[in-house]
């Protein structure tokens, strides 16, 4: 197999690309730049090269499209529900379990989780903190491990996971040429493990802090100003049942029909679509309702497109070097590069397992140092397609690993900049919180490279 200049360039600029991750520094220039090299490699004028960069985008954002219009969707509905306070009544039962610190921790933590599969991580936070952060606090957990198990079961189980709206997987999904429900199962027992021995690592040192330093936590946090609840309007009951028992007849319908990928996806957003128009027809008049849910929509939309806005320009560079990809922008003489990289680097180098799956998951984390969310995501995916063509590896569960690493960190944990909401509600440092964080994640991926080794 010979390597063209196209081959060449696309090695350089992951390289560069990466180098600029371990910088802390945003890597969308550069994937730009990518993509407008490419474009001129591939047909020899500028002008080609620079509608290169928008039909990448383009492309890019039709395999996204899906993912954002679902998250959108379901944050629309979470505003609808905030509203009229029904958001309070789903989670008011936890509160009652809640009696000390280890009931408190898993309580808010698996609140968290739960909310985080239904609704996403990022506008889970402010309610889970408004509804059970003073319970937590009144039942002795301290604010910063309050705070640790919002971000390790929200950021990182739920998050890595992404079960429910299935965004993650779809996209390393994407990245690796493969179908959304592939990934789905070969993450279970990497996911698993990862949340198991991350957890169980983070309750023990918590539990040993708290006897060490039980004097230093006795005095309560004080709780956020920001956290307002809503006073609750009469519909915000029934809303509240409905809602969840919606989303049980989806999950349900998803295990009977055996719905997965776009199915299931589009089973979600439909139900958000209807749970936010009866919670806006029941709680306000028609002139206001009709008013309200345009509102919802347009705070849903601008948090998908904030959230996606990078990663279309970054899954955009890397989808380049899948032959789908490059065909669609570059026309039925493209090259397939990252299938043409893996036959050459068979032919040139021994790989084994063991050096293929350290590979994935350092790779996997020095994409997840930016904090940005799934930037890393075409990546590991890219690099899963990649590696599976030279050596004998399972290619699902190899997208699964980087999906499950990236989004721990990326997502994140362990990174103080990506930590910032959870951080901001629970009124502490944001370092402080990644410093707790970083042992249990760091033994979690150890145990899970290692589980990696043998079943993949």
């Amino acid at each position: 197999m010979i390597l063209t200049s196209m081959h060449y360039m696309y090695i350089v600029m992951v390289v560069v690309i990466l180098a600029i991750m371990l910088m802390k520094k945003d890597i969308v220039i550069p994937c730009i730049i990518g993509i407008f090299a490419m474009g001129y490699l591939n047909s020899g004028n500028i002008i080609s090269a620079v509608q290169a960069i928008f039909n990448t985008i383009i492309f890019s954002g039709n395999e996204f499209w899906s993912i954002i219009v679902i998250i959108s969707l379901v944050v629309a509905m979470s505003k609808s529900l905030q509203e009229i306070g029904a958001d309070i009544l789903i989670m008011s039962p936890i509160k009652k379990i809640m009696v000390n610190s280890t009931w408190a921790f898993f309580g808010i933590g698996l609140t968290m989780m739960i909310i985080s599969w239904l609704v996403w991580p990022s506008p889970a936070v402010p309610l889970v903190g408004a509804v059970l952060l003073p319970a937590a606090l009144k039942a002795k957990l301290p604010a910063i491990y309050a705070a640790v198990a919002m971000n390790l079961f929200g950021h990182g189980i739920a998050l890595s996971s992404d079960f429910f709206i299935q965004g993650a997987p779809a996209i390393t999904a994407a990245g690796a040429g493969i179908e959304v429900n592939e990934v789905i199962a070969a993450s279970i027992p990497l996911w698993f493990t990862m949340s198991l021995v991350t957890v169980i690592v983070a309750f023990i040192l918590m539990k040993k802090d708290l006897k060490k330093n039980s004097l230093l936590y006795l005095q309560s946090a004080e709780i956020s100003p920001n956290l307002i609840i809503k006073e609750k309007s009469k519909t915000a009951k029934p809303i509240a049942i409905m809602t969840l028992l919606a989303f049980a007849i989806d999950i349900i319908a998803m295990v009977k029909l055996n719905l997965a990928g776009g199915d299931a996806t589009a089973l979600v957003g439909g139900t958000a679509i209807v749970i936010m128009i009866i919670a806006s027809l029941t709680s306000f008049n028609i002139k206001d309702a009709f008013d309200k849910v345009v509102d919802y929509l347009k705070e849903g939309f601008g948090f998908g497109i904030t959230v996606f806005a990078p990663v279309i320009f970054i899954g955009g560079f890397f989808f380049l070097g899948n032959q789908s990809g490059a065909l669609a922008v570059f026309g039925e003489d493209a090259p397939g590069i990252l299938n043409d990289i893996s036959i050459f680097l068979s032919e040139k180098i021994q790989m084994t397992k063991f050096s293929t799956i350290l590979t994935q998951a350092s790779v996997a984390i020095i994409t997840g140092l930016d904090g940005s969310g799934f930037s890393g995501l075409p990546i590991v995916g890219s690099l899963a397609y990649t590696f599976s063509n030279f050596i004998d590896i399972n290619k699902a569960g190899l997208a699964a690993l980087g999906q499950i690493i990236t989004v721990w960190v990326d997502g994140g944990t362990i990174i103080p900049w990506a930590v910032i909401p959870v951080a901001a509600i629970c009124k502490v440092s944001p370092s402080d919180l990644a410093r707790k964080n970083l042992i249990p994640v760091l033994c979690g991926i150890a145990a899970t490279i290692v589980v990696a080794i043998i079943i993949l």
